[in-house]
């Protein structure tokens, strides 16, 4: 194994100091944002890089991966990692790591904050009392309430489970829809999108981005959610068809929506945000510095555990070393 100190990294985006600090010690780092010329450093340092570094916002593409031919791990910082060719790296043989787990608690706490401040409608009651309304005439009874309201999870891993423990807490039915029906779990399973939706009157989208995932909260769905139907998403705004989205809540096809993830962040819809029903959050779930800083953690923990044994905590499946599968 070379020094450390040795092996060449690059990092694709900006990312938390204290991962940039940690690394520049223990590695060569080069940051591709601080190049004048991003592509004539590629062509020069391409060739001596071996690892990557991403986060869910810096596109880590085939081309990309193509110029470094002797990359052998991507560490993303996030536990989606729709941005990155998984794939593809997986062809080459290239490791592929994410940061599951340690952002789960944070994200399920957010989702429920997101899911309250969305039903009660509290994000227009505080900007009612900030405006300096409150004297003039009470905040208007809300529309919903969380009784009697059954909750659906779209993608019931991690992050869904945390959500659904804390759902049940509140005494609200959960059901859910995956690919495939779990065995673990005593939640009603819907076999489809459009029956879980018809089934409840919050519907939680969690699951993952990337192609396969694209618009599956379509128009259908929305229709199948209802008047009184509330939308909420700390999953990725591509699975979300912001079109039919904004045109639901036009025509009051449904109640309203909580988003924390958009299609074309940090760009949001002004349709959206005209909306004085829908609460938005700036992609936030996960953003605490104690989580955001064990999830910079486990980016050097899987460099590091890389290049000195050749292990990593945290592959993802596409994009696993060959003898794991053994």
């Amino acid at each position: 194994m070379p020094e450390l100190k040795a092996i060449e990294l690059l990092m694709v985006g900006r990312m938390l100091p204290m991962v940039g600090e940690t690394l520049e010690r223990r590695f060569t780092l080069h940051r591709l944002v601080d190049q004048a010329d991003p592509a004539a450093f590629l062509a020069a340092a391409g060739p001596r890089i071996c690892g990557l570094v991403s986060g869910p916002t810096s596109p880590v593409d085939k081309a990309l991966i193509d110029r470094c031919p002797t990359l052998e791990i991507i560490a993303n910082f996030g536990v989606g990692y729709d941005n990155v060719d998984a794939v593809h790296a997986g062809t080459r043989g290239i490791v592929v790591t994410n940061t599951p787990d340690v952002l789960t608690e944070e994200v399920a706490d957010t989702a429920l904050g997101l899911m309250i401040m969305t039903v009660r409608e509290l994000g227009a009651a505080e900007r009612h009392l900030r405006a300096g309304k409150w004297p003039d005439a009470p905040f208007p009874l809300t529309r919903a309430s969380l009784r009697d309201r059954g909750v659906g999870i779209v993608g019931l891993g991690r992050i869904g489970k945390a959500i659904a423990r804390r759902v049940e807490a509140f005494g609200m039915p959960v059901a859910y829809h995956n690919r495939n029906r779990l065995a673990d779990v005593g939640y009603r399973y819907c076999a489809s999108l459009v029956e879980l939706a018809k089934a409840v009157d919050i519907l939680m989208v969690v699951t993952p981005g990337g192609a396969a995932t694209r618009h599956l909260i379509d128009a259908d769905v929305l229709a199948a959610l209802g008047p009184n139907g509330i939308l909420i998403n700390v999953g990725r705004g591509s699975v979300v068809d912001e079109a039919a989205l904004i045109s639901a809540l036009d025509a009051g096809t449904i109640l309203s929506a909580g988003l924390d993830v958009f299609a074309d962040e940090p760009r949001v819809p002004a349709a959206l945000i005209a909306h004085d029903r829908v609460t938005l959050l700036p992609h936030v779930a996960s953003a605490s510095q104690f989580t955001r800083n064990a999830m910079g953690q486990l980016v050097i923990d899987n460099l590091t555990g890389w290049f000195e044994r050749g292990e990593v905590h945290t592959p993802v499946p596409e994009a696993m070393p060959k003898q794991w599968y053994l």
